[in-house]
């Protein structure tokens, strides 16, 4: 392994920089940092208030392929490098990132600094010092990263703080990282890349260089406490999480675009939050403070707490919802169905802009979990019940189909398979979080149902998404236990229990073959989807120990 210099060195040169800087700002008024993104043109006020930005192209989404881990003596054991979105990077390499942001830093006008945490049970908080040049970075923090709370003493990382510069609009000198960075193009051996997202675990320090999109911050941070959490007993999740006026809280895991943010925020539950939580043993916590939801298509009528979070009237001084690469007009007006820029707009607002949260963001063990799979090919059936072996086979294969925008250089939707339901952002070896969950499942007796926000009555081309309406309709029938007395059938070919009826939904749809005008048409397209679970299966656990139990529930075969 490469050498590394210590996190104290790496620490303490960072303090010299922040020391000799005459324009720092340390945990600035949240007034303070939306007057200064406006003044230093970062942003602009929209007719609502909301801050309006853009980003270059290359950041109108995650870049998986510049996004790395350290690998040192530690990683190199409990970092799972067969997965191709854990990509190693040396120590040495981090350190010279490291010190040419603190030189870039250094000739900044302005450098903001954010004390923050992230999880809402002060027992597994984890401190955030997050350094940088723009005040919409600090306002991002400020929405999405928790306040410190007054016993942060309590929590078992207070003693172990994370680290982290960001730099969006500053590049790399790609003749210095020639061989040690990504190739953009691999015929060109001059091509280096000059972003990195990239964090080292052990050290407790990261850092964002030429990516401006907000979801990198975010992602390396969620990235960061999937790592650190499970050492302490704690299974991170992602996943949105209410709770309903029994006490019965619910999880739902599901990927970018399937449906966590809008189907969590519910007028009838308490949110505790969009997308990153953990299970401990106390119950479950939400990670963040603010959330992060995708903009395209937004309707007022069918998604009104999120449409009023992020659009409602007020001044820009006390707004600070950053609207990111949503086209809008010269009358400060947004079209959300223009996908222009990009189909994954954003918008980064807190918790409380929601109608109905719970405050704490934390909760008792949860009674209900729902898997979410946008299948944009039309051939899952909109709501299933799954045994403990299929749960464990689904969290296992994560499955939905990857919609535009959500990554850079997808334009047409794929079936993807990703672990966890959140594959880029769990680093461990797949058994720790499997066996983990299993071991919850079966402690607390969770039911588990999967539900798909995708196509239904033909694939992505002939068929129409899923009226939101009747997936909510679905998941309050599997909340509030409406599902539990009904008679199923199993689809054979995907081994799924299918309800016969539910409550408020046409039977017709639970079916998704009476959707289609030709039953030839959903066979194929069956068929060729359930051949992608298996081959997907054998490529990435042939060997590994899995259960034959839950093999046997793995579509195609």
């Amino acid at each position: 392994m490469s050498k590394q210099t210590s996190r104290i060195n790496l620490k303490r040169n960072l303090d010299k920089v922040l020391k000799k800087h005459r324009g720092l700002h340390i945990n600035p008024t949240r007034s303070f940092m939306i007057r200064e993104a406006v003044r230093c043109k970062e942003a602009i006020v929209s007719s609502c208030g909301a801050l309006a930005m853009w980003t270059p192209f290359e950041s109108t989404g995650r870049s998986p392929d510049d996004t790395y881990i350290v690998k040192n003596s530690i990683t190199s054991k409990t970092v799972d490098w067969k997965s191709k979105n854990n990509i190693p990077m040396k120590p040495a390499v981090f350190d010279m990132i490291w010190e040419d942001a603190l030189k870039t830093l250094s000739k900044k006008e302005q450098i903001f600094l954010t004390d923050r945490v992230l999880g809402a049970d002060v027992h597994y908080a984890l401190p955030v010092r997050t350094i940088g040049d723009q005040a919409l970075t600090a306002l991002f923090t400020d929405n999405m990263f928790r306040p410190v709370p007054k016993d942060i003493d309590k929590s078992i990382f207070n003693d172990k703080p994370f680290l982290f510069l960001v730099l969006p609009y500053d590049k790399l000198d790609t003749k210095k990282y020639k061989g040690k960075l990504r190739l953009v193009d691999e015929k060109d051996k001059n091509s280096t890349s000059w972003m990195a997202v990239t964090m080292d675990m052990n050290r407790r320090v990261g850092v964002v260089y030429g990516s401006a999109y907000g979801g990198s911050v975010k992602k390396l941070m969620f990235t960061v406490m999937n790592y650190l959490n499970p050492e302490v007993g704690v299974l991170p999740l992602h996943c949105s999480a209410n709770e309903g006026d029994n006490g019965e809280s619910a999880l739902l895991l599901g990927l970018s675009g399937t449906g966590k943010t809008t189907l969590s925020a519910d007028p009838t539950r308490a949110l505790l939050g969009d997308d990153e939580h953990g299970w401990s043993e106390n119950g479950i916590f939400n990670f963040e403070n603010g959330c992060y939801a995708k903009l395209i298509n937004l309707r007022q009528d069918k998604e009104p707490d999120i449409w009023h979070a992020v659009l409602h009237n007020d001044k820009a001084t006390k707004h600070g919802v950053i609207i990111e690469n949503a086209m809008m007009y010269p009358n400060g007006t947004f079209d959300l169905d223009d996908e222009r820029i990009t189909p994954n707009s954003r918008a980064s607002y807190p918790l409380s802009y929601l109608a109905n949260i719970k405050k704490s963001s934390t909760a008792g063990h949860p009674s209900t979990i729902l898997f979410l799979t946008a299948d944009a090919f039309g051939v899952l059936p909109p709501i299933t019940k799954l045994t403990t072996e299929q749960a464990m086979l689904w969290f296992l294969m994560g499955y939905t189909s990857k919609l535009a925008g959500t990554e850079t250089g997808i334009k047409e939707p794929r079936p993807t398979f990703s672990r966890f339901f959140g594959q880029p952002f769990m680093p461990r070896n797949p058994d720790v979080y499997a066996g983990m969950l299993g071991e919850k499942l079966e402690k607390h007796n969770t039911r588990v149902y999967l539900i798909n926000t995708g196509w239904s009555g033909g694939d992505y081309h002939e068929g129409e998404r899923i009226d939101i309406k009747l997936t909510r309709r679905m998941v309050h029938a599997a909340l509030d236990g409406e599902l539990e007395n009904v008679q199923y059938k199993l689809n054979k070919r995907f081994h799924l229990w299918v309800p016969t009826k539910c409550p408020g939904v046409p039977s017709k749809i639970l079916d998704p073959i009476n959707t289609w005008e030709s039953r030839n048409g959903y066979i194929k397209r069956a068929k060729d989807l359930a051949k992608h679970f298996a081959e997907a299966f054998d490529k990435h656990y042939k060997g590994k120990g899995i259960d034959k139990s839950i093999e046997s529930q793995c579509p195609g075969k």
